[in-house]
């Protein structure tokens, strides 16, 4: 039995009884992957529910079958909740791990990752999340770039407190999308986003969680706000201190006190090491012959290659050469 992908309303709805098929649309919405059917094992029949809600892609997973899957580096967080049955899962050196109905697997970008088990009878809420969205949100609710991409924990408590929560939020906002509605419109779709994003950073745990916790961050004022989200969203624009007050509604010298006193440097200090991690995340990602140092510097406003790498290495302690290398 076999039913053709059907897209409404930005929905896709899949059924097959064929691997290949399977693992191709699991590809396509997901990650290169490879599908192995034990013998033995019951019909393998693939069932997927999979909407996408701009850096988010969540779906509803099942096989009908006890399955294998490896997939590689992701290149993404993700988040795998079984609804019932349990799946047995490895990334990098994290291994062995069991992910049930209470106890949700958390993937990073990086890292070999597989699921060497999903029972028969798991049916899973997948949910992709793209680095540059949760690492730009976590951004924003600081008020200051991040050192390096925030590393989450690899299981989250699903079952209780903040993890629960964020797994009904998840799950109320994939029904409003297969339902299509106001969902489909961008001034209620962004700020669900953002929600879903923020969520995951104050359920799971990771190295900012504490700062995260503390109430600083809301205490800045308006202006310093308004610039930071000027800042974050147009990087490379070559935004003057004026240009940054004026959105901010402040005058130049308010605007640089207030970000001496709340974010420890000057709005185009901020300004550069917001450019900075930018161009690291992509040299990170890159690979050498395909992504350009040079390149990477103009597209994030750096037109002086030397100054650049200067800047870089002090930032980071590595060349960006260096950081494409390893990349």
């Amino acid at each position: 039995m076999h039913h053709s992908p059907n897209q409404g309303q930005d929905v896709l709805k899949f059924r097959t009884t064929d691997v290949d098929e399977a693992r191709q649309v699991l590809q396509e919405r997901f990650y290169a992957n490879f599908i192995d059917v034990p013998e033995g094992s019951a019909e393998f029949t693939a069932r997927y529910d999979i909407a996408a809600l701009g850096p988010l892609t969540l779906g509803r997973l099942s096989f009908g079958a006890e399955v294998r899957i490896r997939f590689g580096e992701l290149g993404s967080y993700h988040v795998d909740i079984p609804m019932g049955g349990h799946l047995t899962w490895r990334q990098g050196t994290h291994t062995n791990a069991v992910a049930t109905a209470a106890n949700a697997a958390v993937f990073q970008p990086h890292g070999d990752t597989a699921l060497d088990r999903v029972s028969t009878d798991c049916s899973m809420l997948a949910v992709k999340i793209d680095p540059k969205a949760l690492n730009g949100q976590l951004e924003r609710l600081l008020g200051r770039p991040l050192r390096t991409p925030v590393v989450l924990t690899p299981e989250l408590d699903v079952a209780h407190g903040a993890g629960l929560s964020w797994v009904r939020m998840i799950r109320a906002v994939f029904d409003q999308i297969q339902d299509g509605g106001l969902l489909t419109r961008p001034m209620v779709a962004r700020p669900l986003q953002e929600a879903l994003l923020t969520g995951l950073l104050l359920a799971t745990g990771h190295r900012y969680r504490d700062e995260l916790d503390r109430p600083n961050s809301a205490l800045r004022p308006g202006p310093v706000k308004r610039a930071v989200e000027a800042i974050h969203s147009m990087p490379q624009h070559p935004f003057t201190v004026g240009e940054l007050a004026g959105l901010a509604g402040v005058s130049v010298r308010r605007l640089q006190e207030a970000f001496q006193q709340y974010v420890g440097m000057t709005p185009l200090a901020y300004l550069t090491d917001v450019r900075l991690t930018r161009a690291h995340d992509e040299l990170r990602r890159g690979t050498p012959g395909e992504v350009n140092v040079s390149e990477v510097a103009h597209r994030w406003s750096f037109d002086h290659l030397g100054r650049f790498a200067s800047r870089y290495r002090a930032r980071f302690g590595e060349l960006p050469s260096q950081t494409l290398r390893s990349g």
